[in-house]
């Protein structure tokens, strides 16, 4: 009974035995800055701004730490997640770069040695082209571009030089091996940086030019141990080199206006429609009507009939244009130097590839030169990284 009268007595206070109620004066658990403890007690404070539950500050910060690496481990993963996604479709692109290269070389050669009519043949690759350019303008999935008359003027020579490099190069590989028309092709640079000090002025560092020597020193050795070395073969190899590199060149510097330039897909589709209409006439000039019975039945008669004949002929014509497409969208996704560096493999690829499928005889001198000029022809595209250094005054 006394018990429950002090109870209602003391609602805000319960009353138990020996229980001592706690001043109103006593700091809340909260003011850990009003008060302070001895220095020998174990929860004895150093630092008055210290987190509650007395969390000691070395493992506070060690939490701390732990939690942000988390935090940023985990905001990383899509960026590394999409870096490898970009490598794996860059990894794919080159892969698909080499392999249209392979098959429209294979392809072309098999064409040329029973069709041995390479103006035909580069006439009818530019007119796929043309076409695959008019059905991907027709359907939107590229801009058409318009082209001015001064535009015109301009893509003339290009066209020109575009038109002599492809003609040139499939003449050569009627004559020679694929392998080594691609030996001396490999000789592009030498000619890029000879007509660049001509025509734009531009001087060579010491490591470039020291990168033409193994180019030239290989090819040379090479050419003099071909087995299937042939006079016209080499000297229309060589001469692909000169208008391509011109065709480069001046493409540098004649469509350096923004007015005048055309991205490079509508660059490549109207130089290869201008290059089709320069050909055609040319391919009935010289050549002649190349497809009547007769000289279809002579290709039969070398090992390929009709039908073989012109499926091979369109698959090399669409390997020429997809390989050219293909090299642009690298050339987006990657730096000059790079794709460079990649053009330097694909020619290794091309050459290895044609050797083992045609079975061509290569002597060791003959490898060791090749090697040679590909070796000179990627430390060509690295010394290209290094620029010169500016004299100061």
């Amino acid at each position: 009974m006394q018990t429950l009268l002090s109870l209602s007595h003391s609602p805000s206070t319960p009353h138990f035995p020996n229980f001592t109620p706690r001043p109103k004066y006593l700091p809340q658990l909260h003011s850990f800055n009003t008060f302070s403890l001895p220095p020998s007690s174990p929860l004895h404070l150093t630092d008055t701004k210290s987190p509650p539950f007395f969390i000691s500050s070395p493992k506070l910060a060690s939490f701390r730490l732990l939690a942000a690496s988390i935090s940023d481990a985990r905001s990383d993963e899509p960026a590394k997640a999409s870096e490898l996604v970009k490598t794996l479709q860059l990894g794919a692109m080159l892969a698909l770069w080499y392999l249209l290269n392979i098959y429209f070389n294979i392809y072309n050669k098999q064409v040329l040695k029973v069709y041995p009519f390479p103006a035909t043949v580069t006439a009818f690759q530019f007119g796929f082209v043309s076409l695959v350019i008019n059905l991907i303008w027709t359907f939107n999935l590229h801009p058409r571009p318009s082209i001015r008359g001064s535009q015109l003027a301009t893509l003339l020579p290009l066209a020109l030089a575009h038109t002599l490099g492809n003609v040139l190069t499939n003449i050569s590989l009627c004559k020679v091996a694929v392998s080594f028309t691609h030996t001396i092709k490999a000789m592009e640079p030498f000619f890029t940086v000879l007509l660049s000090a001509l025509f734009l002025g531009q001087m060579p560092t010491f490591w470039v030019f020291s990168s033409l020597i193994p180019i030239v020193g290989g090819v040379a050795l090479a050419s003099m141990t071909e087995v299937s070395f042939n006079w016209i073969g080499f000297i229309t190899a060589m001469a692909a080199n000169v208008t391509n590199q011109s065709r480069n060149v001046l493409s540098k510097k004649m469509m350096t206006s923004e007015e005048e330039s055309l991205d490079i897909i509508n660059l490549y589709g109207v130089l290869t429609m201008i290059s089709f209409m320069f050909l055609v006439p040319y391919a009935l000039l010289v050549e002649g009507v190349k497809f009547s019975p007769s000289y279809l039945q002579y290709a039969a008669s070398q090992g390929l009939n009709v039908r073989e004949l012109c499926v091979r002929a369109i698959f090399s014509a669409f390997c020429f244009h997809a390989y050219q497409q293909v090299s642009y969208m690298i050339l987006e996704m990657v730096s000059p130097v790079t794709h460079s560096v990649a053009n330097s493999v694909k020619r290794v690829v091309i050459i290895v590839s044609s050797v083992i499928f045609f079975q061509t005889p290569v002597s060791p001198v003959n490898a060791i030169g090749t090697a040679i000029a590909l070796v000179g022809v990627f430390l060509y595209s690295r010394a290209k990284r290094i620029k010169p250094v500016q004299k100061t005054n």
